[in-house]
């Protein structure tokens, strides 16, 4: 696994990229980077080539003003595709990465050979009306106020997430520094919850894409705890070719909670 930056639609992306094949592009959501991918990324390099990167403004990648919409984030993911030279991919998302490999997939199905989504919501798409936002959503769409507060502890925060994401097993101590290292700072954590600002614009973007077209890529839905099965309520009136799986005793952060279960859903039907 080798981490290079990749100048794509304006922006200067970080990226690790292994094995040859076809390509498998993971996007991860908060408070991940593409490490995120860790545990999965050595079984699937063995056939395909995986395109990892740190979505705008997280990890190594270029912390912008805004672009943090779903719309953007798709497009910086099809830029990606493009300077890699790769014309389509297995798109993976998780959380923050869901919104973005959704969008990509529906306004450029070309691109998108087979689509997994994991424990995310698509905005307001009838389906996941009983799902309740966790709390954090309302505080770190405030502008401003959460960097404020949460500068200086970062590691506390981070870990309360990562210990929550994987039912209290934590994830490996190098890991955890990681995410944490890379989320500390007052810069890198209004980067990180410009995606929760940007939000309603997400929406909007999901809405207007459901209302004027279907998914048409195969696609895989994925649950876990919290989210379940609304994921897959979410999609299901929307998408021509949907799986869904739930997997049990399986935190929110499922690459890194249970890679074992998850790793057989990736590559197969």
């Amino acid at each position: 696994m080798h981490e290079q930056r990749v100048t794509a639609n304006g922006i200067e992306i970080n990226v690790a990229i292994t094995g040859q094949g076809p390509a498998f592009l993971l996007l991860h959501g908060f408070p991940h980077t593409w490490r995120l991918w860790t545990a999965v990324v050595p079984h699937l390099a063995r056939r395909h080539r995986v395109i990892a990167p740190d979505l705008r403004g997280l990890g190594a990648t270029s912390r912008t003003e805004d672009g943090y919409d779903a719309g953007t984030l798709a497009a910086d993911a099809e830029a990606l595709l493009d300077a890699l030279a790769e014309p389509a991919a297995t798109v993976v998302g998780i959380d923050a990465g869901a919104p973005p490999a959704l969008l990509l997939a529906m306004r450029r199905p070309e691109r998108v050979r087979r689509l997994v989504l994991m424990e995310s919501l698509l905005g307001g798409l009838p389906g996941a009306e009983e799902f309740r936002p966790p709390w954090w959503f309302g505080f770190h769409s405030v502008p401003g106020l959460p960097e404020t507060v949460l500068t200086g502890h970062e590691a506390e925060y981070i870990g309360w997430f990562l210990d929550a994401g994987t039912r209290g097993r934590g994830v490996p101590p190098a890991i955890r520094n990681h995410f944490t290292e890379a989320y500390t700072g007052t810069e890198a954590l209004r980067s990180a919850f410009g995606h929760y600002r940007a939000m309603p614009e997400s929406a909007a973007q999901i809405a207007t894409a459901a209302a004027t077209g279907r998914l048409t890529v195969p696609t895989v839905a994925i649950g876990a705890q919290p989210v379940g099965n609304a994921l897959a309520q979410q999609l299901r009136p929307v998408t021509d070719e949907l799986t869904t799986h739930l997997i049990e005793d399986c935190g929110h952060i499922i690459p890194l909670d249970r890679p074992e279960a998850l790793l057989p859903l990736l590559t197969t039907d």
